[in-house]
């Protein structure tokens, strides 16, 4: 199966659909994002960019409210907290503080910037 995004004027995700695959082939069979961009505006119209379930492509799966940026060829989770900044490689959000590793339970707290354990 094929996943598509339907992205708005402002390159934000609305929708995110399945596609068989034999909708997505071209004239010598093989899968094409652009058939399968096409097969979506026949049925849909709007915007259509190709995703990943397993982000193979476009580094992270696209998810509604996702941004999708053409320039860095990826979809961008929606920013949890001011103080994470976007990793370039991944395209996902850090951090300023890493993760505890000691197996306990934490939430992030942007009031003091720091993983507090819950």
């Amino acid at each position: 199966m094929a996943h598509f995004a339907e992205i708005d004027d402002n390159n934000i995700v609305t929708r995110v659909i399945v596609v068989n695959n034999n909708e997505c082939l071209d004239g010598n069979g093989d899968e094409s994002e652009s058939v399968g961009i096409a097969r979506c505006v026949q049925l849909f119209g709007g915007t259509w960019v190709q995703t990943s379930y397993n982000a193979r492509i476009r580094k992270n799966y696209a998810g509604i409210g996702y941004t999708w940026d053409s320039g860095r060829d990826a979809f961008i989770p929606i920013k949890p907290f001011v103080s994470w900044t976007l990793d370039e490689s991944t395209c996902r959000w850090e951090a300023p503080v890493a993760f505890p590793d000691d197996g306990n339970r934490y939430k992030w707290d942007e009031s003091v910037t720091n993983w507090i354990q819950v």
